[in-house]
């Protein structure tokens, strides 16, 4: 057992350069995969830098995803685990058999499959996205008029979440996903979202219709509340993720003309392009964390029970051991193996529907639009960099 064991003053969160994690965390990961923290409420506990070390404790079932055992290394989320509370039916906060079992009852519908029959009506909401930043004319928000609609409309339509009260919803998600929003804050927008999404879900059960929420009322294994829980979660999960990657994609790409004019002309190398942007951008700004169960062992560190370990995506995404040369863009790059969508048994279960939905809407836009740029320096474009899922709050290009 390593008998020095170096440690990180506290979770960096601050970055140097747009498409960049922390350069702190760079720093921290070749120094040592494993450095020891204390948490905002004062927990010592451990960051995890390493891609080998990462991916072996997402792997391991003695690491725990319940919200009561967890610690938060944002001051603004420092609170007594026991009080960490999660609606039933929020399954990223569970752990097997329960965590087992709602997915069981949710793979099928984000299936390789499920996802083709999905994509010709992917592309219609695209391209009426295209169309009306066409008829608008330049200069847009990429955001608002593409990144953030295009997955939005998807997920609504996936779950049966009326699009028209998409700014309810977003408004809550934006509060719930912001680091600097105190635990009042996150505690009242949970509670206003799960009130609306409950009220959805009794207005489903006497009036089904052909979505995924109505499906799993008529399956009769969930009640109202796991129901309200389980689509909060996909709500969330579906919209915010993708429009992000959709809105920085794009940035990273314009400011790579070579990539970008390859993403727009090649096919061939758009899978290759959706995996290596997935890996470069890691939007996951912070986490995931785990709690021990019992004593485990990673990379010679003994991680004692109840110790809490936060991972850092970004940095294991930036592994030189795993990816050669992993602070570059490179479309051309085979990225499989990232862990933007995790890894185990918490793998994102919508991890499919993200990557058509990127697969279909980048080219898209780059085909109609070939003369796409920045209407404002890159330096003057606003970041989510206070925001648990990375991202631009506003894309203002021209063409």
């Amino acid at each position: 057992m390593t008998e020095a064991v170096p440690r990180a003053a506290s979770f960096p969160t601050a970055r140097e350069r747009i498409f960049d994690p922390p350069d702190e965390l760079g720093r921290l990961r070749e120094e040592a995969p494993l450095h020891r923290m204390t948490y905002a409420d004062g927990h010592e506990g451990w960051l995890v830098t390493g891609y080998a070390a990462v991916r072996a404790i997402l792997a391991d079932p003695r690491f725990s995803s319940r919200a009561e055992l967890l610690h938060s290394p944002i001051p603004q989320r420092a609170a007594r685990p026991e009080d960490m509370s999660v609606p039933p039916g929020f399954f990223i906060r569970t752990d097997p058999p329960e965590h087992t079992r709602y997915r069981r009852l949710l793979t099928g519908q984000f299936t390789v499959r499920r996802m083709k029959l999905l994509e010709p009506r992917i592309q219609e909401i695209t391209d009426a996205c295209l169309d009306e930043m066409e008829r608008e004319g330049a200069p847009a928000d990429l955001v608002a008029s593409f990144a953030l609609p295009i997955p939005s409309l998807v997920i609504c339509e996936l779950l049966g979440v009326p699009y028209e009260d998409r700014e309810k919803f977003q408004r809550d998600s934006s509060i719930l996903l912001n680091m600097e929003s105190s635990l009042d804050q996150v505690r009242a927008a949970m509670a206003h979202l799960l009130t609306y999404l409950h009220s959805l879900v009794m207005t489903k059960m006497d009036h089904p219709g052909d979505d995924l929420l109505s499906g799993l009322i008529e399956g009769g294994e969930l009640d109202d509340q796991e129901l309200s829980g389980i689509a909060m979660l996909l709500l969330i999960a579906g919209h915010e993720t993708t429009a992000n990657m959709l809105g920085l994609g794009t940035f990273a790409l314009l400011s790579n003309p070579e990539q970008l004019a390859a993403m727009r002309d090649k096919p061939e190398v758009v899978d290759n392009a959706v995996e290596e942007l997935l890996r470069y951008l890691t939007i996951v700004h912070v986490g995931p964390t785990r709690a021990a169960l019992e004593d485990v062992e990673i990379e010679g560190h003994l991680i004692r029970k109840g110790e809490a370990v936060t991972l850092s995506l970004p940095a294991a995404n930036r592994d030189g051991e795993r990816f050669e040369g992993g602070d570059t863009l490179d479309i051309h790059r085979t990225a499989h193996g990232h862990m933007s969508f995790g890894h185990g048994v918490h793998q994102c279960l919508g991890q499919q529907l993200a990557r058509t939905e990127m697969r279909i809407a980048s080219p898209s836009l780059l085909r109609r639009f070939p003369g796409l740029r920045l209407a404002v320096p890159a330096d003057r474009v606003p970041l989510r960099s206070t925001m648990a899922i990375y991202g631009v709050r506003r894309l203002p290009v021209t063409w």
